[in-house]
């Protein structure tokens, strides 16, 4: 057997590891865990835009630490944490193997699409973290607000640290674009098992993949809108997560019913992800 055989059958061991059962159970796991964070979000976000209705207090942050506090408060709250934290680490195992071995579809292994998969096993390994360590009892990160303004005034501080903020920024809000213009186009389509689905079914697929799509694309492009300010003010403090740019869309014109629209997405986006678990080829 020469090296190039040997080559070419570990790769081939290592594309069989990466369509495996427990891979598949990992990812799955993971698009539960998205969709429930995501869908505590919306449901805090939509609690602020009516906090005023009714004598609500609004005072909860809607980001990945006010979900994971709302969890955390219920019964078996601990266990619950740690399931969803083992459950990021699945979604974030199964981006690696797609950046090693290629996902699936007839174009899983170009390099375009496995530098996609790298970047998501890095966002997804960082959320897992985060989550696990709150499971753990450490809750100074959960703050998404203060994170942001920290890693921006680390930035901030490097050599040519304005322009690193800015192309930062300038970069969240294309990845909002293209966030929000994907799911319009229902680019999602080529990863669901189709064929496996009632025409009902599809179409429910579609309402919560499409708007809460479009509400995730929003909300990131206004955190890139944010990030970019404090670069062209040179202002860390300026920078936002997703708590403090929910909350800034009640200042718009018809603010409370904009900041509910996009909160209502959220929460689509998490049933999507739940469908994701569901119907999705890995």
């Amino acid at each position: 057997m020469n090296a190039r055989t040997m080559s070419l059958g570990g790769r081939s061991k290592g594309r069989q590891a990466a369509n495996s059962s427990a891979m598949d159970a990992a990812a799955r796991w993971g698009f539960m865990a998205r969709g429930t964070i995501y869908l505590l979000i919306g449901l805090l976000a939509l609690q602020i835009a009516f906090a005023d209705v009714g004598g609500g207090s609004g005072g909860e942050q809607a980001d990945r630490g006010g979900a994971l506090a709302e969890i955390g408060e219920q019964p078996m709250g601990s266990v619950l944490l740690w399931a969803l934290g083992v459950g990021l680490v699945g979604m974030s195992l199964w981006r690696l193997s797609e950046a090693l071995f290629g996902a699936s579809g007839p174009d899983g292994r170009k390099a375009s699409k496995r530098l996609l998969s790298a970047a998501r096993f890095v966002f997804y390994g960082f959320v897992a973290y985060s989550v696990l360590t709150f499971a753990a009892g450490d809750k100074s990160g959960s703050s998404g607000d203060q994170q942001s303004q920290d890693v921006t005034a680390t930035a901030m501080e490097q050599p040519g640290g304005g322009w690193i903020v800015g192309i930062a920024g300038a970069a969240i809000i294309g990845a909002g674009l293209w966030i929000a213009v994907r799911a319009l186009r229902r680019d999602y389509h080529k990863h669901l098992k189709l064929g496996q689905m009632s025409r009902r079914v599809r179409q429910f697929v579609d309402v919560t993949g499409v708007g809460g799509g479009v509400a995730r694309g929003v909300l990131f492009g206004g955190i890139g809108v944010f990030v970019l300010q404090a670069a062209i003010e040179y202002e860390p403090d300026k920078a936002k997560g997703f708590d403090a740019t929910l909350r800034s869309f009640a200042d718009a014109p018809a603010g409370r019913w904009l900041l509910a629209l996009v909160a209502l997405g959220l929460v689509l986006f998490g049933v999507f992800s739940f469908a994701m678990a569901r119907w999705r080829k890995v």
